[in-house]
Parts: C-alpha cells; structure tokens; sequence
C-alpha cells in the first residue's frame, strides 16, 4: 500500500484505496490528481514526493468525495500547493459538511460525520485551462458526483476517477453510489468508446481497454433500473423499496449505508420518474411510486 507506480515516462500513481495520480511536470515539480482518504495519505504522498527529489505544485481533486480529497489540508499546509476543482466540487471541498448533509438529506447524523463521508477542509479554487499543465486536459465524468471530472495528460493517461467501479465491488455490493443517473449512463457511454494509452480509474486496476469494464457498469445500471420498477409493480413507498434492495442484494443496513444506499435509490427513482417509467401518488400522507 502507498507504493508508486509508474504508468509512463511521466505519469504515475500511489497505489491506495482511492488511487492518487502523480504526474512529473518537469525534473523538479509535480502535481496530483487526488490526495487520497485522510491526513495520513497525505503525509505518505508527501513522503514519496520528497523521497524522490520533488516538489508538489498543485492537487487536481477529480471530486469531492472525502476519500478524494481527505489529504488535501494536509498537503496544502505542507507545501502551500494550489487545489483545483471544478464547478460544485469546489464548494464541497470548501465547505466538506455539505457533502454528508447531501447523502441525508438534511443536517446529518452524528455517524455520517467521519473521515469516510466528512473530509477536512481546505482552500480549493475553480479550474480553467490556464491552471492546467501543459498537454493536460479534462475528461468531463458528471453522474457520480455533481461536477467530476478526470484528467488525461500529455502522455495520453486517462485518470477517470469513480466513473467506473469494478467487476468484484459491483458483484459483492450490488449498488454503487450515485447523485444522477441519466448523466452517469452518459458518461459510460462515452468512456466505453475512448482510447487512450491507459486508463486508471481510482478503484479497480489500471488497463489499456476500458469497454468492457464500463459495459459492465452499465449493465448493472439498467439491472438496478429493472428491480426498481418490479418492486414498484403496485404503489410501494421508497422505504419499502429500499429494503427490498437490500433484501434483493444481501446487504446489511447501517446508517452509512441507508445513506448511501438510499441516496442513490432516490436518484434512481428521479431518473425513472423523469422519464415517465414511475407515477408518483399520494395516499394517506405517504409517497408511494408505481410502474407506469
């Protein structure tokens, strides 16, 4: 864990539970994409930073999701660094609180405020192409969260974020988190038919062809879609629904789970309901949704 790994002449990444991109921007300099969960992934990026005789420049934060951006205060206190984000994550990553009161729905509960779901904040600013190094360009990745983004680099690197979640981690959970699904179907559809000289999304391992991953992706999507609008055969509340799912995929509810889970369930049920797939009624003071 935390070992460095290198992709091409100038692209690497620190092998962790939510992978930090390094790129080397010259023989002195660096920059990241992401810093990683908490504080101690910071201090390990920093560590092989300054093993190696480098620099930090700056931090790309492809989202603002706390194991993305949980080594961003620490860094930027280290190194005086730059932390970019893009549209709403900047806000997120400035104001961190934002993100568990999301997932709830309102003020959260006291056990979504941890380092997994309520990240450390630190001073991110809105990217442009003028921050960008040379040869970097952004990969728009919308769906997952509000404004992700991925890089692709000079070297022909895709660092692709949490667009994609991998073949094990979508057999074992059944339901992976997120905010809209009609953008995250988009960007599948449009990772599926990239190329490039390697892919490296933040939770499954890097490769050269990245089809058949986000056709899985997908596929479970549409499978998820599909158990919703069964369940909702008659008119059933979403609390019903959700323990359905959860029946339906094994899971074990938590309030860290009913969450994420469930926040991701209501984005489902927007999605179908926009698409006139779902009816919405009201009987007796309760939400109830039906098939259409």
């Amino acid at each position: 864990m935390y070992e460095l790994i290198k992709l091409t002449e100038n692209d690497y990444f620190i092998q962790c539970p939510a992978k930090i991109g390094l790129v080397r921007l010259n023989s002195e300099e660096v920059c990241l994409i992401d810093s990683g969960n908490d504080k101690d992934a910071g201090k390990k990026a920093l560590q092989i930073i300054t093993s190696n005789g480098w620099t930090l420049s700056a931090i790309y934060n492809t989202h603002s999701h706390a194991d993305h951006i949980g080594g961003n205060k620490f860094l930027q206190s280290k190194t005086n660094c730059r932390i970019f984000a893009r549209g709403a994550e900047v806000d997120f990553t400035r104001h961190p609180i934002l993100e568990p009161s999301l997932l709830y729905g309102g003020y959260p509960h006291k056990e979504l405020k941890h380092k997994f779901l309520l990240a450390a904040e630190s001073n991110a600013e809105e990217i442009d192409t003028t921050a960008l190094p040379s040869g970097m360009t952004t990969v728009p990745l919308q769906g997952h969260s509000i404004d992700m983004i991925g890089f692709r680099t000079a070297d022909d690197t895709v660092y692709l974020a949490d667009c994609l979640s991998s073949k094990q981690t979508l057999d074992k959970y059944g339901i992976g988190y997120i905010y809209d699904v009609g953008e995250y179907l988009e960007t599948l559809q449009r990772v599926r038919n990239m190329q490039a000289r390697i892919f490296v999304p933040s939770h499954t391992e890097p490769t050269e062809n990245i089809a058949p991953l986000a056709e899985y992706n997908i596929a479970k999507v549409n499978e998820i879609s599909e158990k919703i609008l069964s369940i909702c055969a008659s008119p059933t509340s979403f609390e019903d629904i959700l323990s359905k799912l959860f029946d339906c995929y094994s899971m074990t509810m938590t309030v860290q789970q009913y969450a994420l889970v469930g926040s991701t369930v209501r984005s489902y049920i927007a999605y179908l309901g926009n698409a006139e797939l779902l009816n919405v009624h009201i009987l007796n003071n309760t939400m109830l949704w039906q098939r259409a």
